[in-house]
């Protein structure tokens, strides 16, 4: 056993393994995350039902979609229809392998891995464009159409704004973008007098755009469309679908907290002080709070079933937190800690976007990506270059 754990190999496959495992669960838990907020931000409660607090429904769910009749149209392309989702469920689970969780986690560093993730978003929208074209069916066949176009516009903007951060960073290893912001001690979008804010700014419009999320979710836009792209898809091919936009919605989130938020680094990661706070005390506070703020919510629940379950969850909360005050635990998890938590601030943040701003026309879509996404990005990409020599010059 003692061979196995200190093969080159182990890691890699073991963080992969988790990955495929666990990463179906968390983006069924994402769903029920958005709803939750969408309800929130409409004054109801969302998913209550299946389990205690709609806690059980990304479990129901998934098991209503392996059920669920796979129809193949007629008169529809087979072997595309049927290949088109796996291009994009690979390509956005590929993207995955040159992530770095934290300092040790990660299943390669390759010394072009902000390229891999480009390339792996961009060919994902094949799969789009493929399933629609595939169909044989006119709704489907203009949400490929706008997905391509939208590409086109969006991908230009999405990498003037990575390489404003690349020229920060000096290196495309996903990982040493974040071991040079350790060095620096400062967040890349903070640096350059804080003018990196602008290339993060595109950046995040750009991305929401290019993992077709509103208001830029034209390509499935149901008010015109029916459902776009994937109209005449069901069961388990839809729920492909459906895991390759939540897999791009957190590669790009991912990369966005790798090359400006610091990755894995917790924040002012150069004041030593710091440590126990952040690193000990607010996981410890986080987790126990959540538990301790979970206990009330079980004596308004009716089930005695349901009450056990919501007990279970606020035990495990309250013990994950324990688990922050043990020094070998803490040491190993708290860079995964902070690199998850910011991540799934920028998802939160994209939730609010679908949940504030109505959809856009088609020519206010192309107008934004043309007119004002590019434009900025460029000039994000000049000012920058100007400021960095300035600040370090030959």
């Amino acid at each position: 056993m003692e061979a196995i754990y200190s093969h080159w190999l182990f890691t890699p496959i073991l963080v992969t393994v988790a990955i495929i495992a666990l990463f179906p669960l968390v983006a069924g838990y994402l769903t029920l995350v958005e709803r939750k907020v969408l309800a929130d931000f409409q004054v109801r409660l969302g998913p209550m039902r299946t389990g205690p607090h709609g806690l059980l429904q990304p479990i129901a769910d998934a098991l209503k979609l392996m059920l669920k009749e796979d129809i193949i149209p007629t008169d529809s392309d087979h072997a595309i229809f049927w290949f088109a989702p796996v291009i994009s469920t690979f390509t956005g689970l590929t993207a995955f392998a040159v992530l770095p969780f934290s300092r040790t986690i990660y299943v390669a560093d390759v010394n072009v891995g902000l390229l891999v993730v480009s390339a792996m978003s961009a060919v994902g929208i094949l799969g789009i464009i493929l399933g629609g074209w595939s169909s044989n069916s006119h709704y489907p066949l203009l949400g490929a159409l706008r997905s391509a176009a939208q590409l086109v516009s969006y991908e230009v903007a999405l990498s003037f704004a990575l390489v404003s951060g690349v020229m920060v960073a000096g290196t495309l290893s996903m990982k040493q973008i974040v071991l040079a912001q350790q060095a620096r001690g400062v967040w890349f979008v903070f640096d350059n007098y804080f003018f990196m804010i602008v290339p993060f700014a595109v950046y995040i419009i750009a991305a929401t755009a290019e993992t077709n999320r509103a208001p830029f979710d034209l390509p499935e836009a149901e008010s015109e469309l029916v459902a776009g792209f994937h109209t005449e898809y069901s069961g388990f091919r839809w729920a492909l679908y459906f895991l390759a936009e939540y897999a791009n919605i957190f590669v790009v989130c991912s990369v966005a907290v790798t090359l400006f938020w610091g990755g894995w680094l917790r924040p002012f990661p150069s004041v030593h002080w710091l440590e126990i706070p952040l690193n000990v005390a607010f996981p410890v506070v986080l987790f126990v709070g959540s538990g301790a703020l979970t206990l009330p919510m079980v004596k308004k629940l009716k089930d005695p079933m349901q009450q056990k379950v919501l007990v279970v969850v606020a035990l495990l909360l309250v013990l994950i937190g324990a688990l922050f005050i043990i020094p070998l635990v803490n040491h190993a998890v708290i860079g995964l800690f902070w690199f998850l938590l910011k991540v799934f601030l920028i998802i939160y943040l994209l939730i609010w976007f679908r949940g504030t701003f109505p959809r856009f026309r088609y020519d206010q879509l192309m107008n934004i990506g043309w007119k004002i996404a590019i434009p900025v990005g460029m000039a994000a990409v000049l000012i920058n270059a100007v400021l960095g020599m300035l600040r370090h010059p030959l």
